[in-house]
């Protein structure tokens, strides 16, 4: 029974009412604030969790997993055929194809613009690409070899007012044999548009035919590549390190989080910096917290006297007021993390209902590219998040525990 003693105390103070209405209040303030700070937390990290898989996809539209490529110093020389057909049959890839990509500059007057144009072999490109999911108008099939056709990007047709059947002059910048500048002119017809909804694809990007840019270059297989897609696309890193102890000499790998990283370094720090700023509302609830248990231990000054007179020691007392608070703080825990997860998951859903409900936009569809609210909860995140939340309410019930187990007996019975 003694050992229960701070147990039995500590969870009937926090079942008791207090006669003084601003300790209640306290209390169930502090409570409050420590559920939404967690709450906010969850669900604006799940947000923004969907918010990278959403940019990913995307992303991963014009993207594969990973590139093969003969660095520049290296010199080096490929059979890319036979070379594809050898990565093709090794463990964890789900295809192969060569590509070639280089700088050029679309001239239509008015408009002068530098693009990407980039060389695919329609018969593999959909092993490692989708681009055909994301053409609106035309079809993979018409960049046939000898054609001079290109496919290009929504936001550079209108920037230049390009339509289908409609001419493009791309300007290459080549050389000779004795390095002096060789730029090479070639028109291409526009066969049809894609749209990613990336600027950086969109807004730049040129889809032609691998034999058709071949033919700009007086040395081509210096700029050739080999696009490689793996079973699983978060699992590329280790895939790709595997992979490249298979390649030839000369060869290097590198995968789509290298070639992307600025984008996602941007969305992790986003997303610590939101973090910090949303655990600063845990933090003052910790403070309200503080605030309530002293209260309480001024109120609760004649049962401590009592409980000291009778022999309880100062630990014990101390441990009934840590039990108080931890578990007026850990409640609000708990129901931070349930509706946290809750609206986390059903984002989208509580986004439609509110846009009902108010007569609004969240995502204004003349305005935003993504016109639902993505989310994705992670249970790591959830785990972090409750235990430091957890962490800082404890800390926060130690000095007014601590102040209680210190108030002499004597004194608080002197005027009973």
């Amino acid at each position: 029974m003694l050992n229960s003693l701070p147990l039995f105390v500590g969870l009937r103070y926090v079942r008791a009412r207090s006669h003084k209405f601003f300790v209640s209040f306290i209390t169930w303030v502090s409570l409050l604030c420590v559920a939404l700070g967690v709450m906010a937390l969850i669900v604006v990290l799940s947000v923004m969790n969907g918010l990278e898989g959403e940019l990913r996809e995307r992303l991963l539209l014009l993207s594969s997993h990973a590139r093969i490529y003969v660095p520049a110093e290296a010199h080096a020389s490929a059979d890319w055929r036979a070379l594809a057909q050898h990565v093709r049959a090794a463990p964890n890839v789900a295809g192969a194809a060569p590509f070639i990509e280089i700088e050029a500059l679309a001239v239509r007057k008015p408009e002068m613009l530098p693009v990407r144009l980039r060389g695919i072999d329609p018969a593999h490109e959909g092993e490692v690409e989708r681009v055909t999911k994301t053409i609106v108008e035309g079809k993979l099939e018409d960049l046939t070899p000898g054609s001079d056709r290109v496919i290009v990007g929504r936001a550079l047709a209108q920037m230049m007012q390009l339509g289908l059947g409609d001419p493009v002059t791309l300007l290459i910048p080549t050389t000779d044999a004795s390095g002096a500048p060789q730029p090479r002119l070639r028109e291409f017809l526009v066969a049809g548009v894609f749209d990613v909804s990336v600027q950086d694809y969109d807004g730049s990007l040129l889809i032609a035919s691998l034999d058709d840019v071949r033919a700009l270059l007086p040395d081509p297989d210096a700029h050739m590549s080999l696009h490689v897609n793996f079973t699983n696309a978060l699992a590329a890193p280790q895939y790709s390190a595997a992979l490249a102890r298979q390649l030839p000499a000369g060869l290097q790998i590198q995968d789509w989080t290298v070639e992307h990283a600025s984008y996602f370094r941007a969305i992790r720090i986003e997303k610590t910096m939101v973090a910090i700023i949303l655990m600063l509302i845990v933090a003052v609830a910790a403070f309200y917290l503080v605030a309530m248990l002293a209260m309480v231990v001024t109120d609760k000054r004649t049962d401590i006297a009592i409980l000291r007179t009778l022999g309880t020691s100062p630990r014990r007392v101390m441990a009934v007021f840590l039990i108080q608070g931890s578990v007026i703080a850990w409640l609000g825990v708990a129901s931070g993390v349930f509706f946290g997860v809750w609206i986390g998951k059903y984002a989208g859903s509580v986004a439609a209902f509110l846009e009902r409900l108010f007569s609004f936009e969240i995502f204004n569809s003349q305005v935003y590219v993504i016109t639902r609210l993505p989310s994705e909860v992670r249970v790591e995140q959830i785990l972090w998040i409750a235990a430091i939340a957890m962490l800082i309410t404890l800390l926060a019930t130690i000095y007014p525990a601590f102040r209680a187990s210190r108030i002499p007996p004597a004194d608080a019975l002197r005027y009973e």
